[in-house]
């Protein structure tokens, strides 16, 4: 037999496992729902894969899974028919930890510290096999993959090391087993041995596992007459049964009645690898002329990979409670990949192909319907929990935007679920539905604002007149937010309009015949700042936004605005910077001073100076880069000293 293959772990795994074991874990037991777990996902694959290859299952169509312990041995072992793995499946998918996070995994350890903090980060990364260190100092593990004859052993006692090394094993399928850790109740290291013990973890933790957990129990027995009484010098035989631990009907089926709250999380738990409770169980049923039977959940914190370009995403797809599809993605549109669970459906056939999934007029009826669910339940939360649905908003409202501009069947359902911070409370978040309800009645639109952040956006110059008529404004600063306003013009007949784009209509009969007047009063500084920033502003005009402010930059009302333009020169790069409107407020007494100025002599050698500070200061004031900081601070340095002389 070859030499073992000693191999380190890919990640900086010493730390990393020590951090797992004695921080990350409370709560022990949890090892073995981790390895059923796995090995029910094993199962699942291999029924998955036999439906296109029968012969990966051979001559053996047992698909269990086995609990056994040796008490004098100190071992349990958890084993399984699955589908097994290959020596390179056994280095990859037990050799790396945290293989999509392991930097921001080690983030968020420090960051939550130790103890029941920092449980729920297990979930987050798919590092449920290594819960097995926790209660053991070394596991060994020996399988083979379906349809292979080699079979491999991998070992590793946490020391940053594991050897792989060939094996024999009689059938498909894997072996875990653990060397377990001393009984230690301060630790919470129970004796896991005892068959009591194994069997009420199995039915808290997994006993909606569609496949048999078998476990071989032990128990003496005396020879009794027939009146149940022991006979005497009658010896005592040890009696050895194989007992199934758990019950085996999906909760998916069951009725909501029937089961209780916490087998619905103990399911999700297993689902998802995640070890926080779900924030929403969503049971459905549907009868007619199609039957689908659904268990979705909404996590209670988005996963770590929700906005990366191909998230690991979709639902279990069943037919009959027979595994088709492991992770069908296009069962609910993408701005909803965050929920997990599972489907049954009774009308799909058993061997349909992944591109035929697609396809299928059936799933396309079923997407529809979990996708209603789905929305029905959230205007439900939303309604009737207000503080559930805050915090599901703080996780997923994000992903929730992007169905505005892609589900425009279900447009008009998700706008009411949209969230903004605004100008009418400093903390709470507020809905298109209330804000039409607060509107002034002199007010004709819904105003928003675009930027980075609301401390910003506060200050802004853009909502000095909005501000001084008590309209209240809507501090977009989610990135998604400018691809919403792409698809949203109006809302319940009320125009959604930006408060830094185009004209802003606020003015009375009156207050026209007064900027008109004030265009002409103004012609000559209007001119001259538009000569001579023609690098850097498209025109200049009298403004209808300020009320404090000298000056502010526009844009037109279609155009981009400057955050957009931001983001998607941080995307995509080599996007040219538009040139912006400058607006001057005609009332304040720098625009009143460069106007007496600019009429008194137009060649004033300080006025090109003065139109420089002025567009930076109004690029400054909404906390836009400078253009050109050097002309700036030369322009500003030469006004100074000409103050002072």
């Amino acid at each position: 037999m070859a030499q073992p293959e000693v191999q380190a772990f890919q990640a900086e795994t010493k730390d990393l496992l020590d951090l797992m074991i004695y921080s990350l874990y409370t709560d022990r037991e949890i090892f073995l729902r981790e390895l059923i777990s796995n090995a029910s996902d094993a199962l699942d694959k291999l029924r998955y894969e036999a439906l296109s290859a029968p012969e990966l299952k051979g001559d053996d169509d047992r698909m269990e899974i086995r609990v056994d312990v040796d008490p004098d041995a100190r071992t349990i072992t958890i084993s399984d028919t699955g589908i097994g793995m290959t020596h390179d499946e056994v280095t990859r998918n037990l050799g790396t930890i945290a293989r999509s996070g392991t930097k921001e995994l080690r983030k968020k350890i420090r960051e939550s510290g130790q103890g029941d903090s920092s449980e729920d980060l297990i979930g987050q990364f798919g590092v449920g096999f290594y819960s097995a260190f926790m209660v053991a100092d070394r596991v060994v593990v020996v399988t083979r993959r379906a349809g292979e004859k080699e079979a491999w052993q991998w070992e590793s006692t946490a020391d940053g090391f594991f050897t792989v090394t060939e094996a024999e094993r009689a059938g498909r399928g894997t072996t875990v087993t653990l060397h377990l850790r001393p009984v230690d109740a301060e630790l919470g290291l129970e004796d896991y041995t005892q068959a009591w013990r194994v069997s009420d973890i199995v039915h808290r933790h997994s006993d909606f596992i569609p496949y048999p957990i078998k476990f071989l129990e032990r128990h003496e027995e005396v020879e009794r007459d027939e009146n149940g009484q022991p006979l005497p010098d009658a010896e005592t035989k040890v009696v050895l049964e194989d007992k199934t631990l758990n019950s085996m009907r999906p909760l998916w089926i069951r009725s909501q009645s029937e089961v209780d709250p916490k087998d619905y999380e103990e399911f999700y738990k297993h689902l998802t690898h995640d070890f926080e409770a779900p924030l929403k169980t969503i049971v459905s049923k549907a009868e007619g002329l199609s039957e689908y039977h659904s268990l979705l959940f909404i996590p209670s914190r988005a996963p770590m990979d929700l906005y990366y370009q191909d998230p690991d995403v979709g639902l279990r797809l069943y037919a009959k409670q027979v595994l088709i599809a492991e992770k069908s993605a296009n069962l609910l549109p993408s701005y909803l990949r965050f929920i997990r669970g599972v489907v049954d459906a009774g009308e799909l056939p058993l061997n349909i192909s992944r591109q035929h999934l697609q396809q299928d007029s059936h799933v396309k009826k079923i997407g529809k319907w979990l996708t209603k669910k789905v929305l029905d339940s959230l205007v439900s939360m939303q309604s009737n929990d207000p503080e559930l649905y805050n915090k599901f908003w703080a996780q997923f409202g994000r992903a929730l935007k992007e169905g505005v501009g892609s589900d425009y069947d279900n447009k008009d359902r998700l706008l009411p679920l949209l969230q903004f911070n605004s100008s009418q409370d400093p903390e709470a978040l507020t809905t298109l539905n209330s804000y039409a309800e607060r509107m002034a009645e002199d007010q004709k639109d819904i105003y928003y604002i675009t930027g980075e952040s609301r401390t910003l956006l506060e200050r802004s110059p853009h909502l000095e007149a909005l501000n001084a008529k008590g309209y209240e404004v809507l501090f977009l600063t989610d990135p998604v937010d400018e691809f919403v306003l792409h698809h949203v013009n109006d809302y319940q007949g009320k125009k959604l309009k930006s408060a830094a784009k185009g004209a802003l209509d606020l003015k009375d009969s009156d207050d026209e015949t007064n900027v008109e007047e004030l265009k002409t009063e103004y012609k000559p500084l209007l001119e001259y700042l538009e000569k001579t920033l023609s690098g850097e502003i498209k025109r200049a005009q009298i403004s209808t936004r300020l009320t404090k402010s000298p000056a502010c930059l526009t844009v037109d009302e279609h155009e981009a605005s400057p955050w957009m333009e931001k983001l998607m020169q941080q995307a995509q790069g080599g996007v040219q910077k538009r040139r912006r409107i400058l607006e001057i407020n005609p009332k304040h007494p720098i625009s009143q001073g460069l106007l007496q100025r600019v009429t008194a002599n137009a060649e004033d050698t300080h006025l090109a100076a003065y139109a420089t500070v002025l567009v930076g200061n109004a690029l400054l004031a909404e906390g836009a880069e400078l253009n050109d900081p050097v002309a700036f601070t030369d322009a500003t340095a030469a006004l100074l000293q000409a103050s002072v002389q």
